[in-house]
């Protein structure tokens, strides 16, 4: 099972990007799926999550602005971000909570994609 990301790059302060991720292997099920930020010196936070069933959950900082969104017939999450700044710089990763074909349920991670925002 892995996950990867896409989509990330470099962009100016008010502009948009969108994130993806697409989960892959011996796949049986996923559950949560998410996207995490870690910037500089600082420690990894939550920026959105959508559960199976659809319900999402955002950090404070981005509500309004970002948009996760899901396929599930791809196994794919999508992160939809506008109005970016200069705080939104960082590594965003994906989550994922995945029980395999063998019945084990993990959390993995996406390798990170860097979204830099700077005029």
């Amino acid at each position: 099972v892995q996950l990867q990301a896409s989509g990330g790059g470099l962009v100016q302060p008010g502009g948009s990007l969108r994130l993806s991720c697409a989960a892959s292997g011996s796949i049986l099920s996923t559950d949560d799926m998410g996207w995490y930020r870690q910037a500089p010196g600082k420690q990894r936070e939550l920026v959105a999550t959508i559960r199976r069933g659809a319900t999402t959950t955002y950090a404070d900082s981005v509500k309004g602005r970002f948009t996760i969104s899901r396929d599930y017939a791809k196994k794919t999450i999508s992160l939809e971000m506008n109005s970016l700044g200069p705080e939104d710089t960082a590594v965003y990763y994906c989550h994922a909570s995945i029980t395999a074909w063998n019945g084990s349920k993990k959390n993995y991670w996406g390798q990170g994609t860097q979204v830099t925002v700077s005029s």
